[in-house]
């Protein structure tokens, strides 16, 4: 788990979250991840690139990039309803505390409630 302050942009925290454990995995993430510096450290940590690819105005995705990317929101959408689960069922997607330590501390706290949510639906 990564904590940053706003200002942050996500993907400027992904070498902070990826160790060698994560190795031969898949990376799956949306377009904010690509350019070289992601690229590289993608590479950096072995792991397999599933990184939705953005097209730009003058370079349109073709229909096999457009086909990529439908199959990788596939998986990244199990990713994203735990976020709609967060924010909607248990209103929590705005912290209200001062100081990255408390943040750290609400974050981690968040997450395991959300986890207890998980295996009580699971075990139900």
């Amino acid at each position: 788990m990564c904590v940053t302050d706003a200002s942050v942009h996500d993907s400027q925290a992904l070498d902070l979250l990826l160790d060698n454990t994560d190795e031969g995995q898949n990376l799956h993430a949306d377009s904010a991840y690509t350019g070289k510096d992601q690229e590289i450290l993608i590479s950096k940590h072995k792991m397999n690139n599933k990184v939705h690819e953005k097209g730009c105005k003058n370079a349109l995705l073709t229909e096999n990039q457009k086909a990529s990317n439908t199959e990788k929101s596939r998986i990244r959408a199990r990713v994203e309803h735990i976020f709609g689960f967060m924010e909607n069922s248990m209103h929590s997607m705005t912290l209200d505390c001062i100081g990255i330590k408390r943040a750290t501390a609400a974050v981690g706290t968040l997450n395991l409630v959300y986890n207890m949510f998980r295996k009580i639906q699971i075990a139900a």
